[in-house]
């Protein structure tokens, strides 16, 4: 037999190959790292507002620029106004937020031991997670008076019912051969609680947390805004509300920066918490 006949052309050799050969991967927006992309988006929007502030004629008592606002920003935390506003708020958030977290465990562990503590905890949820916190608020004034303990208590009333309804449902949904397995080793009461049930939901917890502290962020600024000086200081929200008055735009458009500042920050801070735990462990995908 020939060795044209027993030996493939070049031809048809190379097209096996190409096809065999996986296609080369096209790089986008998503084969970026998650930082420089953020950053792009992040000066994309400041590029397109400071274009319509510079193009559009609105006047600036309605409108800032971002670098009047950065100005305002520099200036405001080196006088220490709105370092000293940012510094009430978030003491206060704080501490609604620990208050709100101690009360959510005790409600979310009862209703994991008993029928009666499951039934008392869907009630309640029902009944006060749709009331809007601030609502609350002049009953709080009634009750506490004008001063921080009032936004505290609204605070705590809108973060422990959003924890409460993400950590009961991580409690409902874990695996039951792992709560066999915690009861066969004689597991009971706080300790299953602690070493099997938060382990395992650990993800709705954290999920909580976030919606939490969204919740509570929103009503401290919005109870501020109503409320005004708390205890003989102000807040972020009287912070804005006061450049309002004064029509200091570029202090509004700094105050709602800060804030805006804030949830990022938090936001990498639980994203972190998530890559060193429940992604680590392979309950969460990255």
């Amino acid at each position: 037999m020939s060795e044209a006949m027993t030996t493939p052309s070049a031809s048809a050799t190379g097209g096996a190959a190409a096809k065999g050969r996986a296609p080369a991967r096209r790089r986008g927006w998503g084969s970026l790292p998650v930082v420089p992309r953020r950053l792009a988006l992040i000066l994309m929007l400041l590029a397109a507002w400071q274009a319509y502030v510079s193009f559009s004629g609105i006047s600036e008592f309605l409108v800032v620029g971002p670098v009047e606002v950065a100005r305002a920003l520099v200036e405001g935390f080196a006088g220490g106004g709105m370092l000293g506003a940012t510094l009430t708020t978030m003491q206060l958030l704080l501490g609604g937020m620990l208050i709100g977290m101690v009360i959510a465990a005790v409600l979310t562990t009862l209703a994991s031991w008993t029928k009666l503590g499951e039934d008392l905890l869907v009630l309640l949820t029902s009944m006060l997670n749709p009331l809007p916190a601030i609502a609350v608020l002049p009953l709080a004034i009634l009750w506490f008076g004008m001063n921080s303990t009032s936004l505290v208590f609204v605070i705590t009333n809108s973060v422990v019912w959003p924890i409460a309804i993400n950590v009961s449902n991580g409690f409902r949904t874990v695996n039951p051969t792992v709560m066999a397995v915690g009861r066969n080793i004689g597991l009971s009461g706080v300790r299953i609680v602690k070493d099997v049930l938060i382990p395992a939901a650990l993800p709705n917890i954290i999920a909580g947390l976030k919606t939490g502290w969204a919740f509570g962020w929103r009503t401290i600024i919005a109870a501020e805004l109503v409320f005004g000086v708390a205890g003989g200081k102000g807040g972020l929200g009287f912070f804005i509300n006061d450049a309002r008055t004064f029509m200091r735009t570029s202090e509004v458009f700094a105050g709602l920066v800060t804030i805006a500042i804030i949830g990022i920050a938090l936001e990498l801070a639980f994203t972190w918490i998530e890559r060193r735990t429940v992604v680590k462990w392979g309950t969460k995908a990255a």
